[in-house]
This record gives structure tokens, C-alpha cells and sequence, in this order.
């Protein structure tokens, strides 16, 4: 497995976003799978000691979308066009999750993936499916003052 290059200000993954959840990526080619591990603050809870259903699905979400750089790069990021979540069992904050990402299918134009979130032991919190799109040139263009800072930190 070896890491995967973040941003700066993603809210999931961006190294310098304050109130971000600074996820760090490992990929695994062979695998075909993206993972990463993070432990939800309190603050992000819905209920106490629970994880609020938004945040578990904006951590799906960028789960998946990362699958289709498992092999790929920077010109390969897409968007997400289509989301669906399955919340499982609830969420704990303040506990080691792992998330791992697959990518089922992919296109020029379009990707299908999926992720789950895991607890330690491994039982699964919530999965989603994703459809992923190449968005127009006029949105993608604006992604290119982001590439420098496209690169894996020393941990």
C-alpha cells in the first residue's frame, strides 16, 4: 500500500483545513481499494457519542470518489453526480474508523464506486454507491491552482 497526494482545503482530506477531518489515503493497486483511518470528534455528533449522518456521508463520499485515482492521478478526479448511503448502525465519535473505497466501474465521462465505514473490529457503519462524472472544462480549470499543492505529506 502507499499513500495517496491530498489538498490543502478539503473538508474530508485538506492538510490545512482547520476544522477539516484531515483523512490520510492508502491505496492498494493489487486490491483495486482505497483506505483510510480516522476517529470523528465529538463535535461532529448528531447525538451524543453518535456521528451526525452528514459527516458519515461526506466521509463516503470522498472514499469513493478517491477509488478512481487508485490508479490514476490528478487529471483523473471527478465529482459526485449521484450519492446513496445506507446508515447500517450508528456511527460512534471519538473511536478508530477505517474507510475503504472501491472502484467498480469507470469510463471516460463516468465512474461507478463504492465505500463503507468500519468499525475496529470490522463491522460496517454505513456504505454508500456513488456515480462519478467528469465535470465541464469551466469547473476543471479552476481545480489547476490546487495541483501544486497536490502531493503526500511526511506523516
Amino acid at each position: 500500500m502507499r499513500p495517496q497526494p491530498t489538498s490543502r482545503s478539503c473538508f474530508v482530506c485538506g492538510r490545512e483545513n482547520p476544522v477539516g477531518l484531515k483523512v490520510r489515503w492508502l491505496q492498494d493497486e493489487a486490491a483495486g481499494e482505497i483506505r483510510g483511518t480516522l476517529t470523528l470528534p465529538e463535535h461532529f455528533n448528531g447525538y451524543p457519542g453518535v456521528a451526525h449522518g452528514g459527516i458519515v456521508a461526506a466521509v463516503l463520499d470522498e472514499t469513493a470518489g478517491r477509488a478512481v485515482l487508485v490508479d490514476g492521478g490528478f487529471e483523473d478526479l471527478m465529482v459526485t453526480a449521484k450519492l446513496e448511503v445506507v446508515y447500517r448502525r450508528p456511527t460512534p465519535t471519538g473511536v478508530p474508523l477505517e474507510a475503504v473505497g472501491r472502484l467498480l466501474r469507470r469510463g471516460e465521462t463516468r465512474a461507478e464506486a463504492e465505500a463503507e465505514l468500519r468499525l475496529a473490529d470490522g463491522t460496517v457503519t454505513a456504505r454508500c454507491s456513488v456515480l462519478l462524472a467528469r465535470p465541464p472544462e469551466e469547473i476543471r480549470s479552476r481545480w489547476e491552482t490546487e495541483r501544486e499543492h497536490w502531493r503526500v505529506d511526511p506523516a
